[in-house]
Parts: structure tokens; C-alpha cells; sequence
């Protein structure tokens, strides 16, 4: 859209149809507006048959209304997306939520041996290694 109100969607549009491979992460996480909806439809519509597109969600397909505001563009999208495709489903643990677990058990058991070194067990210490930011 920013592109649009600068003038110069024509030439973002273009650079977006010769990627290679785009990746779209996360989609509905945030809904879009009608306009930006739009947008999207037309980028994957440019790109269809002539680029590969990856895109990321946690919502099943019959959730993508509510994101793009209309069933007929989120039919029409689902359309040239699915053609040519592999879906991957996958369900489990969010590896987010377990690191961030493990780092908070690790400065639990930090602050506990620094509270009370004689009473750490060495074992609750190395499991407790911090995670590096580099890591995330």
C-alpha cells in the first residue's frame, strides 16, 4: 500500500513477479484491508504459473475470509494458490514456546544456584545453559 501511494507499485509489482521464490510468513496473523487484500490477490496472481510462493499460516483455508474480507477474493486466491501445490499440515509444539520455556527454566535454576550454590545439583546446571540471542 506504501508502495501504491508513492507511486510506485508498478515497479514493486514487477520486482515481485521475477523473485524467484517469495515467501509470505504468517499469513492472518494480522487481517488485511480491503485494499491490501486486493493487493495481495494481484501479487499472487502475477506470480502464478511464473514463480514459486511459499506462504506460512496458522488458519485453515475456511479462516482465510475473515483475513482477506471476502469470500469471492479468498476463493479466487485460494484458487491460483492451491494449483500446482503441496500443503504441508503440520501440528505440534510451537518451538517458540519451547525455547522460551527452557530459558525460563534455565534462569530459575540460574537464580537458584546463585541464591544457594551448595544445593544446585550439576546435572539441573547444564541443562540450564542459556540460549544465545543467535540462536532465536
Amino acid at each position: 500500500m506504501e508502495a501504491r501511494d508513492e507511486k510506485r507499485l508498478l515497479k514493486l509489482q514487477r520486482e515481485l513477479q521475477a523473485v524467484k521464490l517469495l515467501i509470505v510468513d504468517e499469513l492472518g496473523y494480522v487481517p488485511l484491508s480491503p485494499t491490501g487484500a486486493e493487493l495481495l490477490f494481484e501479487v499472487f496472481s502475477q506470480r502464478y504459473e511464473r514463480g514459486s510462493t511459499i506462504v506460512t499460516s496458522n488458519l485453515p483455508f475456511e479462516d482465510w475470509t475473515s483475513v482477506l474480507g471476502s469470500e469471492r477474493l479468498t476463493g479466487a486466491l485460494l484458487d491460483r494458490l492451491t494449483h500446482h501445490v503441496h500443503i504441508l499440515t503440520m501440528n505440534g509444539d510451537s518451538y517458540r514456546l519451547k525455547q522460551s520455556a527452557g530459558r525460563r527454566r534455565a534462569s530459575a535454576t540460574i537464580d537458584g544456584a546463585e541464591q544457594n550454590p551448595a544445593t544446585a545439583e550439576p546435572d539441573d546446571q547444564a541443562d540450564a545453559a542459556p540460549v544465545s540471542p543467535a540462536t532465536i
